[in-house]
């Protein structure tokens, strides 16, 4: 089976082959792996936040209980939870996501994270690995820009974690309550389904929310009108008396009270809204009070250093005041790594997003899309060039004009079929992240250092393994070419110039793991629980101050990680109110 790794090299010699003329493939690209039938009819149900508002319209000062810096998937759980018995300013240097299409729509998935330009809800930033990646800058965060698949953590991740499995119950049901919705799944979906049976990931768990070993169909923030339901959404928890949300504010530092203390303490932020004006937010007088961050894992590391916490020779190198000396902030920051296999089918297949998980013991997640090419300006695809998943060639070599010369083939390319895709868990492989300015508009430089760790590159091979199985199986036949040696020989040399894969010369499958390597948007880290932050998230050596985000994880949550980012920013936000008026 060791020429299904190159199914994802040889689709265009599928077409030339004689073998194949008969039939026109059209290329699965990311608009029709994530779309649903039907959404041209539905409109956005667009809530009246009356507590909404421009950064322009704000105060030169002001003061709250509790200011949370970034609007994102955790931030908004958060404020909402809080705003309940206390007065919260939620700062986010995003916009809204209601009623822009680009993010409502299945169709239209991917148009952010092409949209390059400042205004966009999607900030693209290339890792020092070469991998190109996003990150949101929208209310929502990340839920405003992803594939929409929803799925809990572990039960033994929760423990690890030290959290109350009761509280973290009742949290996941409250954000599924408002965001999370069962797919239908069709023909293509339930082929993958029964060929991950098939060879041996199970059992089947049928429709759950739960992360257990066996293959699952999993939940999604789309509706069954193709309506994507953000973390903005459960604002509508929120007290609106309480709450004041400001949009296009940038928050430069976070402001610290030093003299007579022997620990520095949160007092307030500064932040500039889309004019350039500077604006103060303060913490009103009480020790429960908070500054809370919640910028992403880019985002809140990067800030915790522009405020002069972080390594201390870092900061000075870039002439920030220190106000603690914190080695291990932007430290352990890791990527999930994900590799795919193109799979070319005689037939036409249904248009689907990620609907089935294979959860294999030996710690890789198989995962499926499929669809059909509408046309050349609305093919957005998960494994797209025109959003940055160049996979055609090995990170280092993903150069503009490496992503022009592969955008330009996919749109002249037309194929139907579908990807399944492998992600490993973890991962083991760490890395950091470093400032490249003072400016916290501009990405720092981050590094993943993807399949570092052996077992991670073991993991990938294995979970190749299984996806070369399921497309072998019976369950996956009808979606299958059933192309048999010698003819393979033949078809490679056809597509020395395909313009997917066409440098993937080794088939050995550690070198298609490292050289097809692309970033299905699960980073996290650089202000880990136990090294940044402590059990309750609360900055070490430093007082009225919390990060409670994606980058306090040390392992990825689950095969996706924006529920229980979800969870962690109600969580919180629940056991910060408990301590607040305990008696």
């Amino acid at each position: 089976m060791g020429w299904l790794l190159r199914m994802s090299s040889i689709f265009f010699a599928l077409v030339s082959s004689s073998v194949f003329q008969h039939q026109r493939l059209r290329f699965a690209t990311f608009s029709g792996i994530l779309f649903f039938n039907g959404f041209s009819t539905c409109f956005e149900q667009v809530p009246k936040y009356s507590f909404l508002n421009q950064a322009t319209s704000a105060p030169a000062s002001s003061a709250y209980d509790y200011i949370i810096i970034g609007g994102g998937t955790a931030g908004c759980p958060l404020a909402a939870t809080l705003s309940q018995k206390a007065t919260v300013l939620l700062l986010e240097r995003g916009g809204t996501p209601y009623g822009n299409t680009n993010i409502t729509y299945l169709s239209s998935f991917g148009k952010p994270l092409i949209d390059v330009a400042e205004t966009s809800p999607s900030q693209r930033f290339v890792s020092e690995d070469g991998v190109i990646n996003a990150r949101a800058r929208a209310l929502g965060g990340g839920s405003c820009i992803n594939a929409g698949f929803y799925t809990r953590a572990a039960a033994d991740y929760i423990a690890a974690a030290g959290w109350d499995p009761k509280l973290v119950n009742e949290s996941y049901q409250w954000v599924e309550k408002m965001v999370a919705f069962q797919p239908e799944v069709k023909q293509w979906q339930s082929a993958v389904r029964d060929g991950l049976l098939e060879v041996g990931v199970g059992p089947y768990n049928g429709f759950t929310y739960e992360h257990l070993v066996g293959t699952k169909v999993g939940g999604s923030i789309f509706d069954a009108d193709g309506e994507r339901h953000t973390a903005a959404d459960l604002l509508k928890y929120a007290d609106p008396k309480r709450l004041t949300v400001l949009l296009h504010a940038t928050v430069y530092k976070i402001l610290f009270k030093h003299r007579g203390r022997k620990r520095p303490v949160a007092e307030g932020v500064v932040f500039r809204d889309a004019r350039g004006k500077l604006h103060t937010a303060y913490l009103n007088p009480n020790t429960k009070n908070e500054v809370i961050i919640s910028a992403g894992a880019l985002g809140s590391p990067q800030l915790l250093m522009l405020s002069g916490v972080g390594p201390s020779s870092h900061l000075q190198s870039n002439n920030i005041s220190l106000v603690l000396d914190q080695p291990l902030v932007g430290q352990g920051m890791s990527d999930n790594p994900m590799n795919a296999i193109f799979v070319p089918s005689p037939k036409p297949v249904e248009i689907s997003l990620i609907q089935v998980v294979g959860i294999t013991s030996f710690g890789s997640y198989i995962e499926a899309a499929s669809g059909e090419n509408f046309t050349p300006t609305s093919s957005f695809s998960m494994l797209s060039p025109k959003i940055g998943q160049l996979w055609s060639v090995p990170p280092k070599q993903r150069t503009p004009e490496a992503i022009a010369r592969a955008v330009q083939a996919s749109d002249d390319a037309g194929l139907q079929g579908g990807f399944i895709l492998e992600k490993i868990m973890g991962p083991l492989s760490k890395g950091y992240l470093k400032l490249r300015s003072k400016n916290p508009n501009e990405n720092p430089s981050v590094t993943f250092n993807y399949f570092k760790e052996p077992e991670d590159l073991q993991r990938c091979v294995q979970g190749v393994k299984v996806i070369q199985s399921v497309i072998a199986s019976k369950a996956f036949s009808e979606f299958r070419y059933d192309v048999l040696p010698p003819q393979i020989e033949l078809l490679l040399n056809i597509t020395g110039n395909s313009p997917i894969n066409q440098f993937l010369v080794d088939s050995a499958l550690e070198s298609f793991c490292k050289d097809t390597v692309m970033t299905i948007w699960h980073y996290h880290g650089g202000c880990q629980v136990g090294k940044v932050v402590d059990s309750e998230y609360k900055v070490i050596g430093v007082d009225s101050l919390r990060v409670v985000d994606g980058s306090t994880f040390h392992d990825s949550p689950g095969t996706n990680p924006q529920a229980t980012v979800m969870m962690l920013g109600r969580y919180v936000g629940v056991k910060i109110l408990e301590d607040r008026f305990k008696v």
